[in-house]
């Protein structure tokens, strides 16, 4: 369910067939053909509906002998999803696992300038093991604005194994037993507190920090573990950071640059995918996070500035919205 390109086509490299369950209206139209390349099936269905949705897992994992549901997104999906494959016996994760999980998520008791980390996990078999941190990038008051991550997150030992044990204690509490999670912690002056709990692997290209900063295929990772397989992390030899690219909003009139990012020695990935006449999301708008640029470097002040040089490379003419 919901998953991206690239888990679609690192699981099909291991040899693992997908049948890949998207609603169309969330599905972005230059992401559809690469899924359906690496998947047995690309598979429409109205997430909205609940009695279809099931219908579709139900029908799909008769039909092709299905060995187990994954999903990797969020939403109002998730419930029916993992329901339909309890019922199956499809998934080791009792549906309530997800509700204990989400527990306490929109806590308005954390303040938007807390500093916050994501944190990867993968269970297998009922043993939870931290992958790695990822630190997110702000626009600082008085928004705070998510504008990127940078992984491995600057944190001392005392605090990866402080904020590691908050996390794995919730994902005890709640019984899951099997997948990846990610899960946001906000750093406070009396320790850390969980601001979300969410089990599919963490979005906003973050594998491929962990691939970059460490050698690691996360993704990769989320289907052995499906297979009993025990992940075995490296330490990170560097820095890798995403930055979104901070376009006002409006129709977009012209742009320039997106070749020389591309052949920047330190960037190791771009995306920019809008064209002429098409309308930019404002930041802070998911959407928003469609445009970025991967970059890396020896320290986080270094990726920092690297993020910055392109972020100034690409010019932009866009038209501001009018009411």
């Amino acid at each position: 369910m919901m998953p991206g390109h690239q888990l679609v086509r690192k699981g099909a490299e291991l040899g693992f067939h997908i049948w890949s369950v998207w609603d169309p209206s969330l599905i972005e139209a230059d992401f559809a053909p690469r899924i359906e390349e690496f998947s047995e099936q690309l598979l429409a269905t109205d997430f909205d509906d609940e009695t279809s949705l099931r219908a579709t897992i139900s029908r799909t994992a008769q039909s092709h002998g299905i060995d187990a549901v994954l999903h990797c997104g969020h939403g109002s999906s998730v419930l029916p999803v993992v329901r339909e494959a309890w019922r199956l016996g499809l998934s080791p994760n009792p549906p309530a696992v997800y509700e204990l999980l989400w527990a306490g998520e929109g806590d308005d008791r954390v303040p938007a300038e807390a500093p916050r980390v994501g944190v990867e996990t993968l269970t297998v078999n009922g043993s939870h093991h931290v992958l790695g941190m990822t630190a997110q990038r702000t626009t600082g008051p008085p928004h705070f604005f998510v504008t990127g991550y940078l992984h491995p997150a600057p944190l001392t030992d005392d605090e990866q194994k402080i904020i590691g044990a908050l996390v794995e204690e919730r994902l005890t509490e709640s019984g899951y037993r099997s997948g990846p999670a990610h899960t946001q912690v906000a750093l406070l002056p009396h320790g850390p507190r969980i601001v979300s709990c969410r089990a599919h692997p963490g979005t906003d290209r973050i594998p491929l920090l962990f691939e970059i900063a460490r050698g690691f295929d996360l993704e990769a990772a989320v289907f052995r573990g499906l297979q009993g397989s025990r992940p075995v992390v490296p330490k990170a030899s560097r820095y890798a950071e995403v930055g979104f690219f901070l376009l006002p909003e409006g129709r977009l009139e012209t742009y320039t640059g997106t070749e020389d990012i591309a052949v920047t020695p330190w960037v190791r990935g771009a995306r920019f995918p809008y064209t002429v006449g098409d309308r930019v999301a404002p930041i802070g708008d998911p959407h928003a996070r469609r445009a970025y640029v991967v970059v890396e470097g020896d320290t986080p002040e270094v990726t920092r500035e690297r993020v910055a040089k392109a972020r100034q490379d690409l010019v932009t003419d866009i038209r501001a919205a009018t009411p």
